[in-house]
């Protein structure tokens, strides 16, 4: 016991604080200090718990594979005693994360009629994953869908060490051998929302269940099983299914009505990767911290040393730049495009202007009649938000409403229209969101509208002293050009954590998703909406990160032996920057195109992808190089590395010395900044690429070789590559764009490149 802490100065402080307010912690300990006398690492946490006089139930969480430390809920005082212990390396307060809130297989060509990936058709890929197990951190599961049917699916993975969790409304007999697994993790929110927390806690049913819709749409999206006449009320009808359909599916519930705990979701990490997951999807996030700091980098790091995939949502927060979150090298850190799909609605004024937009509203319509159509007149407030409380039913009765889009969400801007007597609603751009479309399952009548024709309507209200208007909608059409487009909200770059990192890697689809849903909810998740439907149709970075995290899948199925950061090169090194209308990626938060800030290396292309030709692999000793070089406390590598030995005893170099798959070089003070490269051969021996790169006025870029020549399958070659800034350039403040490529016959192995000057 001795071993613990110094017990007898710690005791006599500890009496007088037990009983204070307390929150959730999570202790980060040397994992190699415990006293032989202690027979596990939960007894050694306990007793130092114990020691300080907490309570029995103060220990949450043992974490034994992501982390190595513990969550508690702990005083002030106890925090200060625990920063006093030589066998504690920090101790860091609970992170309250935010969730990222049928036609996506044949818009990524993942179709088994359209010919053979890498040699295979899809379908052989496909049936091959069925021993590839997606593990999905989210809002839990509806067992009962048709999307996780285990219909002629074979027998599961006997190195499968999960379980399925029973709760008052969930049963173990509802997984099967397409979900085999379903936890729930709470005691961290429980925590928060306690007596002693600081969140208001809601009634809510401890059970892996999913009463969100959030975790089942995402579930859905990487790994569900076909099926047929899916739709969201009669919108995007067809055969719904997810990336990789013969997949299994384990589900972590760790999101509650008031968000995603850090102690939560460390423990469903820590427990997933127990169980023996093959790919981590985490549709979730907040701001950036420093990785020691990140849960879910420290998390993800465990699991990519483990050779598990890890899939993370870069957020909603665009169009600001440096909005990121998850920018972790280890980590997929996904953005969102749009589909070739729309669901055009329509709004005709009373000067006979028509005027396109977006809605998957189902009702019965407003008829053919114009009616009145208000706008407050007097600038920015609530009433222009339509924010609850805001609107006057003397002057929106029977009427449709303009609402400015912004702040309270868009489907709840149509009940605040309909609860003050309004029959339809425009739901109208402002500047932050662009041209950008997002349909929803609106409760009223109701087209969302982009910023331009937004203005226009708005001015037609305040020159026409009678303005009306009347509302229609044409279902679903397919086809739309130009697509993919980089979604507004889509959070951009650069990565503040390591500048040196280019982030996101890439973009996935991520507007308008149908995918399965809960029948506790409907779909716009309004407590006043009382629709049921099997599916529904979302939008976010939480739904393009499961479509990366299905496609993770097939290529885990197709190349086993690949490691986490080979799949990922692959991923990035194949995706695409040309729209279906040849022209470059467009930005939906204006007219410009989009640049590697908003769509990383490209659009994901999962054919070309299975057959990269050349890969960036990292291995666990690069990437421990690599956080020695921001400078880091040893403790600090240790909190993410998780190994006692570690040293940076080499001469630290430049974080973007990291063999990643894209670059971003950085001029601050320097005029001369120097990379090299190892490319791994994947594709034929005998293999020679020739490199191109992108010329800018501002940037000599140098290559050597230029040349490489594989002769065998498995082979390393290095390059070095010299950008030098030109003199005479004035940039500071700015950043230029381009791209490194290494083509031959077969193969483009695209490397984009963004450029920024600090100070020069």
């Amino acid at each position: 016991m001795a071993g613990i802490w110094p017990l007898a100065a710690l005791l006599l402080l500890s009496l007088s604080i037990s009983t204070a307010a307390k929150q959730t912690y999570i202790v980060h300990m040397k994992h190699n200090t415990k006293p032989d006398s202690f027979p596990t690492h939960h007894d050694w946490y306990t007793a130092s718990l114990q020691s300080l006089a907490s309570t029995p139930d103060s220990l949450l969480y043992t974490y034994s594979n992501a982390f190595d430390g513990f969550a508690a809920s702990l005083s002030d005082e106890e925090v200060e005693l625990l920063k006093q212990s030589q066998s504690v390396v920090g101790v860091y307060e609970d992170t309250l994360y935010s969730l990222h809130t049928t036609r996506t297989p044949a818009f990524l060509g993942l179709n088994t009629d359209l010919g053979p990936l890498d040699g295979r058709h899809a379908s052989d890929i496909n049936q091959a994953s069925k021993d590839v197990i997606v593990g999905v951190l989210d809002t839990g599961i509806w067992p009962e869908s048709k999307s996780f049917s285990d219909s002629g699916m074979p027998e599961i993975p006997t190195r499968w060490k999960g379980e399925c969790e029973s709760g008052p409304d969930f049963s173990p007999k509802l997984c099967n051998k397409k979900l085999i697994g379903a936890r729930y993790f709470s005691k961290g929110y429980n925590m928060a929302s306690s007596g002693r927390g600081y969140l208001k806690k809601r009634k809510e049913i401890e059970s892996p269940r999913d009463r969100d819709g959030h975790g089942t749409h995402t579930a859905s999206t990487a790994a569900g099983s076909q099926v047929a006449n899916a739709s969201l009320l009669g919108y995007a009808s067809g055969t719904a299914r997810g990336m990789a359909t013969h997949a299994r599916v384990a589900s972590y519930k760790v999101c509650w009505t008031s968000g995603c705990f850090g102690s939560d979701i460390l423990a469903g990490m820590d427990r997933a990767i127990a169980d023996g997951v093959d790919v981590l999807s985490l549709s979730l996030g907040g701001g950036s911290a420093p990785y020691y700091r990140d849960t879910i980098a420290i998390g993800a790091f465990t699991a990519m040393e483990r050779g598990i995939f890890v899939s993370c949502s870069a957020g909603n927060s665009g169009p600001s730049i440096a909005s990121l979150a998850n920018v972790a090298p280890w980590i997929m850190t996904v953005g969102a495009g749009t589909l070739d799909r729309d669901f055009p609605a329509f709004a005709v004024m009373g000067n006979k202007k028509r005027f396109a937009g977006v809605s998957l509203y189902s009702g019965a319509g407003m008829g053919v009649k114009p009616v009145g159509l208000v706008y407050n007149k007097g600038g920015n407030s609530t009433s222009n938000l339509c924010m609850p409380g805001s609107l006057e039913p003397k002057l929106v009765r029977g009427k449709v409403v303009i609402c400015d889009r912004g702040i309270n969400p868009r489907v709840e801007k149509g009940a605040v229209v309909r609860d003050a007597g309004g029959v339809g609603m425009i739901l109208a751009n402002t500047a932050e969101s662009g041209e950008e479309l997002v349909a929803d399952s609106h409760l009223l009548p109701a087209v969302a509208v982009g910023r331009k024709i937004g203005d226009v309507i708005r001015e037609y209200v305040k020159s026409d002293p009678n303005p009306t208007a009347v509302l229609s909608f044409e279902g679903t059409v397919l086809n739309v050009r130009p697509s993919p487009v980089v979604a507004a909200f889509s959070s951009r770059g650069p990565n503040l954590v390591t500048r040196e990192i280019l982030k996101p890697d890439l973009i996935g689809p991520g507007v308008n998703i149908l995918a399965a849903w809960s029948e506790t909810i409907g779909p716009t998740g309004l407590e006043t909406d009382t629709r049921k439907t099997e599916f529904n149709i979302m939008s976010g970075t939480s739904m393009s990160c499961p479509h990366i995290s299905g496609v993770a899948a097939l290529l885990k199925a197709a190349h086993p032996t690949w490691s986490p950061s080979a799949m990922k090169s692959a991923l990035m090194t194949t995706a695409y920057v040309i729209d279906n209308t040849n022209s470059s990626l467009q930005d939906a938060a204006g007219s410009a195109p989009s640049s590697p800030w908003a769509h990383g290396s490209g659009h994901v292309d999962p054919h070309k992808a299975l057959s990269p030709g050349l890969v960036y692999d990292i291995s666990t000793d690069e990437y421990i190089a690599f956080l020695c070089s921001l400078d880091y406390t040893i403790e600090h590598v240790q909190a993410i590395v998780k190994r006692p030995n570690i040293t940076c005893s080499r001469k630290p170099g430049n974080p973007g010395d990291l063999n990643y798959p894209s670059f971003s070089v950085v001029f601050a003070n320097n005029r001369v900044v120097r990379y090299t490269r190892e490319l791994t051969n994947v594709g034929a021996a005998g293999s020679t690429y020739e490199v191109d790169v992108t010329r800018l006025p501002a940037v000599q870029v140098t290559v050597n070789p230029s040349k490489l020549v594989f002769k065998n399958v498995g082979d390393k070659l290095r390059y070095t590559v010299t950008f030098v800034a030109k003199k005479g350039a004035s940039l500071t403040g700015r950043s230029e764009f381009g791209a490194i490529v290494w083509r031959n016959a077969q193969h483009q192995v695209r490397s984009p490149v963004a450029y920024s000057w600090t100070q020069l």
